[in-house]
């Protein structure tokens, strides 16, 4: 076990603190960039990852198909031309619009009926014919490469903006979120030995089980809280592998990092140490989980700060 480490608490239930409880709900928002919201300068036309070159000559009714890309819309000051939001877009500014994607299954007809002006989607997003229908009806599409590390939160803020025809204003979040990136970097406490940390998938409603690999999109914000992606470290190149009690065992973790909507789905923490091979690592012998919330943790994007710090706090402990 790696010194200095911080449990999630030796009781029962979900393993949460109060103050880890309170910081998740605070933290629920995004913060559009000060200051007069942006005025779009139109046309403007852009590459989508998929091949297609886009004009949008209007950003008067906007519909973000992840969550992820809703974070950027919202945190650039364009919120309020927003019409549509994917299920994983849980921030209170929000969540009250119309869903019209789920687990990037997106309903064309629901898209179409609000009249959008630009729609933007990522590469994941599907099914493939539903994206066809939208373009098809006319409505510019453009679709962003996803965002798996660190690195990858200036381009896709940058792209974004691009698109949207506010790339002052892009500029300006790109910054801000980069210099609150660095700030958070310098906070983590040198140490010879680095933590051990894998990343669990569990949906236990659905009785999926899933060990993190190099592709999992969590490595990235691991290394830079001074941690070792034990999923990685042990070989599993992939993104995801079923659990078992070998792979487990192999990757050795001090520590899980796990949704808390998939933390909750078994049970808490309680119901964690009946996963296989779980209660057998250094993590669940000594009940140290980390958890963010499902809608931020991958995101890579103007929270991802925050995801970094919670990270951090929940591993050295607050104030390191």
């Amino acid at each position: 076990m790696t010194a200095g480490l911080t449990g999630c608490g030796s009781g029962g239930g979900d393993g949460a603190s109060d103050t880890s409880a309170a910081r998740s709900q605070t933290a629920d928002r995004v913060e559009p960039l000060t200051g007069t919201p942006p005025r779009p300068a139109l046309p403007v036309t852009v590459e989508s990852a998929d091949g297609h070159t886009v004009t949008v000559r209007s950003t008067d009714r906007i519909v973000p198909l992840t969550g992820a890309v809703s974070e950027i819309v919202f945190s650039l000051g364009l919120g309020d031309r927003v019409v549509a939001r994917d299920v994983t877009a849980t921030f209170a500014q929000a969540k009250k619009l119309p869903v019209v994607t789920r687990a990037h299954d997106v309903s064309a007809e629901s898209v179409l009926s609000l009249k959008p002006t630009v729609v933007l989607a990522e590469s994941s997003t599907g099914p493939d014919e539903a994206i066809e229908q939208i373009r098809d009806a006319g409505v510019p599409l453009i679709v962003l490469d996803p965002a798996k590390k660190l690195s990858d939160v200036g381009t896709r803020i940058d792209r974004v903006a691009a698109a949207l025809g506010v790339t002052n204003a892009g500029d300006r979040l790109r910054q801000r979120t980069e210099q609150r990136l660095r700030k958070e970097r310098e906070r983590i406490p040198a140490r010879e030995e680095k933590p051990r940390v894998a990343f669990l998938y569990l949906r236990g409603s659905a009785s999926v089980y899933l060990l993190g690999g190099a592709d999992s999109g969590a490595g990235s914000l691991l290394e830079a809280a001074g941690a070792v992606d034990a999923g990685k470290e042990s070989g599993l190149e992939k993104d995801f592998t079923p659990i078992t009690s070998e792979a487990l065992v192999k990757a050795a973790p001090d520590a899980i990092l796990v949704m808390t909507k998939g933390l909750a789905s078994v049970g808490g923490m309680d119901g964690l140490l009946k996963v296989p091979g779980v209660a057998e690592t250094p993590a669940g012998m000594d009940r140290r989980v980390v958890s963010v919330e499902d809608g931020v943790l991958l995101n890579y994007g103007p929270r991802t700060d925050e995801v970094l710090r919670s990270i951090v706090d929940q591993l050295y402990g607050d104030g390191s």
